[in-house]
């Protein structure tokens, strides 16, 4: 691991201001309302990682052509969402033949103000990026497709440090070629043992800021989730393999009012087998400035877990999948010696979400559910674990993202259409819809990710700030305009 040490930069001190007017004080209360409104979306899922934002002023009604499109840019192939900070749009893009290379965009116009670029070739199912830039303070933190982790002065465009989450940690490099992806049977890694084989949908990773670490799940043979210094790259912590491979980030879970890191692992992938054994997924609660494992639940079934746990409040933590099991809720409770214990409150099978967590709003909570062996499109659960509704194919939407913002969902289905949808646990309330995308060339469907998932593939978390929203397909990034940022300030 490179490392280069950074200066820490002075905290300013404020001295105690004289009381203001009322009159006054509201007047700093609306100056600083547009601010507030417009809020950036700087790491995975947004400010708070929950696929929530605190724009405000988002158009209830879409002219037929649907919202107005700012700017389109092409980019590669791939799952890997963009965050914005300051006016800036942060997208680690990929080349499967070369490499991964992050692109600082002009959030106004889509103009590239700079790059940055490294070799990592190789290619693995479903090929391309599949991570969110994390941007904090004056640095820019990237996980790449082999596991590739920087840090990234966002004003010299340079490396601070970087290390290799996998490799570094007895994990075989990934040395697929492009042209072996097509199947899925090959074993990456050479003669290397199955649990350091190369991850068959490679590495997927968020990067979670805590404070001073910067916090990823390794998942290799010698560690499991990995805490380093977010500055200097040193590790701080790092825990023993937690469970099977997930594609899963860790999150962040108040339990008690005080913050676990929670990682979820896979079942049994009959795919890639590590063991003649089948061995049920883990949800495991972790102290965030030693690593140490506080709780663990141990019957969670879902071979390619990806979506990462949810907050659920009142110590609930919600996990979501596909294959097949839906989702899980467990309630995380401290005992009299201090231990934790934790409890199922229900399981179902009739709702979950394979790509990302579900939105909570007011009580209940949203996700596509679309696998390969299910079709519930969208669906809306309850507290309690009971199914409000579900719109199967009716309209469809599987694998996109959602926002919600100003009381409104922005959800896209995956493929084409882009919808703002009114959340009601009475029913599905689309208030307008439009196709943002068209649909992929008939020729790119001879590989497995083409055949299996379709031409689109929309399935990339979108982001949101200044009104703006940004979402991608396999071949572009498009920025529309949802929100009215005069109304919204």
């Amino acid at each position: 691991m490179t490392q280069t040490q950074t200066k820490s930069q002075a905290m300013k001190t404020k001295t105690p201001r004289p009381r203001q007017p009322l009159l006054v004080t509201i007047l700093g209360w609306m100056l600083l309302m547009p601010c507030a409104n417009a809020a950036d979306w700087p790491q995975y899922l947004g400010p708070h990682r929950n696929s929530t934002s605190p724009q405000q002023g988002i158009l209830r009604a879409w002219p037929p052509q649907g919202p107005e499109l700012l700017w389109t840019v092409p980019v590669g192939r791939g799952f890997g969402g963009p965050a914005i900070q300051d006016g800036k749009v942060y997208l680690l893009d990929r080349d499967d033949a070369v490499g991964d290379t992050l692109r600082c965009l002009d959030l106004a116009n889509g103009k590239e103000l700079w790059h940055f670029a490294y070799a990592a070739p190789g290619t693995a199912m479903f090929p391309g990026s599949r991570s969110v830039p994390t941007v904090d303070g004056n640095h820019v933190y990237t996980c790449g497709h082999n596991g590739d982790l920087y840090c990234l002065d966002l004003k010299t465009h340079q490396p601070v440090w970087n290390g290799n989450v996998w490799t570094d940690f007895g994990g075989a490099p990934n040395t697929r070629s492009s042209g072996s992806a097509g199947t899925g049977r090959e074993r990456p890694g050479g003669d290397a043992s199955p649990a350091a084989r190369f991850p068959m949908w490679a590495i997927t990773q968020n990067p979670l800021i805590h404070g001073d670490l910067l916090i990823v799940a390794s998942q290799a043979p010698e560690a499991g989730v990995v805490a380093y210094d977010k500055l200097t790259g040193v590790v701080r912590w790092k825990t023993p393999p937690l469970g099977l491979i997930s594609y899963a980030s860790p999150a962040i879970v108040k339990v008690d009012g005080e913050d676990h890191v929670v990682m979820v692992t896979s079942s049994t992938n009959p795919f890639q087998r590590t063991s003649p054994v089948d061995e049920l997924g883990n949800v495991v609660g972790l102290e965030p400035r030693t690593g140490n494992i506080l709780w663990k639940y141990t019957n969670w079934s879902c071979h390619i877990s990806v979506a990462s746990a949810l907050d659920a409040g009142d110590n609930r933590v919600l996990v979501v999948g596909g294959y097949e099991l839906g989702a899980t809720m467990i309630k995380v409770e401290k005992a009299a010696d201090g231990s934790y214990q934790t409890r199922e409150l229900f399981t179902t099978t009739d709702f979950g979400d394979q790509t990302k967590p579900p939105i909570q709003h007011n009580g209940y909570f949203y996700a596509q559910y679309g696998t390969n062996s299910r079709r519930e499109g969208l669906v809306c659960l309850s507290m309690e674990g009971k199914i409000m509704w579900k719109t199967r194919r009716s309209p469809d939407f599987n694998k996109g993202s959602m926002i919600l913002a100003d009381g409104l969902i922005l959800a896209t289905d995956g493929a084409k259409t882009l919808y703002l949808i009114e959340p009601d646990p009475s029913g599905f309330k689309p208030l307008a819809s439009a196709e943002v995308f068209p649909e992929g060339p008939a020729g790119a469907g001879d590989d497995i990710a083409s055949r299996v998932g379709g031409r689109n593939q929309n399935w990339a978390p979108m982001a949101l700030a200044d009104g703006k929203l940004l979402l991608r397909d396999q071949t572009q990034l498009k920025c529309v305009a949802v929100a009215n940022t005069r109304a919204a300030k």
